[in-house]
């Protein structure tokens, strides 16, 4: 298969960044129950993470082809290496906020790495969109992976057991960057003879596009949906239906390899159905799991529970939202990237990087907020607002893709 070797380092740290990424759901959790801290001031975790995606991302993507893509993601790999060495040694919540900041910092570099790659390594919109799917799917098999790691670590009669995670950690970053280093790549992105200043301003007008508009209002609000879900689910596991602190984690894994499933599933199905129709139906089936599931949940809070065998129906059913909400993603990103031409994927995944970092950011903390003020059994239920307004945004950014592919 032609480039096996860089599509197979693209996969691995992908899958390598979705363990670190989305462990802030259970970094959080043990920062309430070891380091004394508040739901909303643990919140503040998503921004450590969220924002220096966004801001490292709007000043790299527009020249990032200069720097090279590789050079990039082994930086990136490096970074983050030292961060959860720091994580390991510190032991408090500010060494929490350094090791999210520094995964932070790397994962922008990485993702606008593999985004724009995608694009070198796929010839049509519909192997564009199939490829999208599959690596977003092997990253969300890697957040699944996550939620059985993490626990594996953890010891009742030793609360800071879990923090030699991070060795291991290091470990699986010191492999990847190795792979990487020694894979070859055959493919070379169109750079551009523009100043970095005016590839800067290319970007920036970027956001002038009504394409461009409609797609980062979308992004926005499903990373606000997703990530608010995904953040607080172990919270919510422990908190509501009262699990017990491996079972909270171990269970949110069900929402992650739902997720994984549905992007996989996605990369199949587009190539038969058009994208709006998936996306469309499978919000739909979203709020009627929300607005039919979460009410079934009782306000008394029952005794722990520590067997699987005993964890009520809601425990397994509503995570199960991750299958239906899980193409939406890769979907529209694919969709955005195919319709711009190649010399633009850069800076447009630096866009969509940024936003969707914010959007992660903001429903995680809004999330973290409801759970404190009212309550873990109601929070869920204030992602229909987002839902129903996503549903409307992508109808116009079918029609704006429709109008910019023709005037192409």
């Amino acid at each position: 298969m032609k480039n096996l070797g860089i599509k197979a380092a693209l996969y691995i740290n992908y899958f390598v960044f979705a363990i670190l990424l989305n462990s802030v759901g259970i970094v959080i959790k043990q920062a309430i129950d070891n380091y004394n801290v508040s739901e909303t001031s643990a919140s503040i975790l998503e921004a450590f993470k969220d924002l220096p995606i966004a801001f490292v991302s709007f000043f790299v993507a527009s020249f990032l082809p200069k720097i090279g893509y590789k050079k990039s993601m082994l930086l990136a790999l490096l970074i983050v290496f030292f961060g959860c060495v720091y994580m390991y040694y510190g032991n408090t919540f500010g060494s929490t906020k350094v090791l999210f900041l520094t995964i932070g910092v790397a994962f922008a570099f990485i993702k606008v790495s593999v985004y724009s790659m995608i694009g070198l390594l796929t010839k049509t919109k519909k192997e564009h969109s199939s490829f999208m799917s599959s690596i977003e799917g092997f990253f969300m098999v890697g957040i699944a992976l996550a939620y059985f790691i993490f626990p594996a670590f953890f010891d009742a009669s030793n609360p800071d057991a879990w923090l030699r995670v991070y060795l291991f950690l290091a470990g699986m970053i010191a492999v990847s960057f190795i792979i990487l280093l020694f894979s070859k790549i055959n493919i070379e992105a169109e750079v551009s003879n523009k100043s970095l200043s005016q590839d800067f301003l290319e970007m920036i007008k970027l956001m002038a596009l009504p394409l461009v508009i409609f797609f980062i209002l979308s992004a926005f609000l499903f990373v606000m949906v997703e990530q608010g879900i995904m953040t607080w689910l172990p919270t919510f596991n422990k908190n509501v239906l009262s699990l017990s602190d491996s079972l909270s984690v171990q269970m949110a894994s069900i929402l992650a390899i739902s997720l994984a499933v549905g992007r996989l599933l996605a990369g199949v199905i587009v190539k038969r159905i058009p994208w709006l129709s998936i996306v469309t139906t499978c919000l739909v089936i979203s709020m009627f799991i929300v607005v039919l599931v979460l009410p079934n949940i009782l306000d008394s809070k029952a005794i722990e529970i520590k067997s699987v065998l005993d964890i009520p129906l809601i425990g397994f059913v509503f995570p199960i939202i991750g299958l239906f909400i899980a193409p939406i993603y890769p979907l529209i990103s694919s969709t955005v990237l195919s319709a711009l031409p190649k010399k633009m994927h850069s800076s447009m995944t630096g866009l969509i990087v940024i936003f969707s970092a914010l959007g992660g950011t903001l429903g995680s903390r809004i999330i973290g907020y409801l759970f404190e003020h009212i309550g873990g059994r109601k929070a869920f239920f204030f992602m229909l607002i987002p839902m129903i307004i996503l549903i409307i945004t992508l109808f116009m950014l079918n029609k704006m893709t429709k109008k910019y592919e023709v005037a192409r």
